[in-house]
């Protein structure tokens, strides 16, 4: 058997779509949980939803016919501007993400992500770009993370030990 051919374009849902498939089924998506060489964690304020308003790892969906890899150094660029020779990532497991609200702000319409989490190391000048959906970017020492009500929920819970020896691969 034979693994399907990469597609040339990736296909972006259409709103009305997207919001379907949000209604009806999870989302996969990729977070990228950087670390400088200091340790100091990279986050985004979130300017979209969900999570808008707090402080989030970078990610995004996983587009069909994408394979995890290309999906992770397409974010990786769009996100944060690293070349495909930047990345180097370690897998840190599979988390889920549960929240009351969509990207679209319709009622009654919930999101639900199954995140695969992978740490990247990242030089501070590496980063290259602000993308659309974060109004900042800023370097956080874990301890002020993990104390932080700004930091939303699903990004402290990538260092909480607890969550994190129960999905390691």
């Amino acid at each position: 058997m034979t693994a399907p051919p990469t597609p040339r374009h990736r296909h972006y849902l259409p709103h009305d779509t997207l919001l379907s498939v949000v209604r009806h089924t999870p989302l996969v998506s990729i977070d990228l949980v950087c670390r400088n060489a200091r340790g100091e964690v990279l986050l985004g304020l979130r300017q979209n939803r969900p999570a808008q308003g707090t402080w989030f790892v970078p990610g995004g969906r996983i587009l069909k016919d994408e394979r995890v890899a290309d999906a992770l150094r397409r974010i990786a660029a769009a996100e944060l501007g690293l070349q495909p020779d930047e990345v180097a990532a370690r897998p840190l497991g599979v988390f889920e993400h549960l929240y009351p609200d969509n990207f679209s702000g319709t009622e009654d319409v919930t999101t639900h992500y199954v995140v695969l989490a992978y740490a990247v190391t990242v030089g501070e000048d590496s980063v290259r770009s602000l993308d659309s959906q974060h109004s900042a970017l800023q370097w956080w020492p874990v301890d002020a993370l993990r104390a932080s009500d700004a930091v939303h929920v699903n990004t402290r819970a990538y260092f909480d030990d607890g969550i994190r020896s129960t999905r390691t691969p």
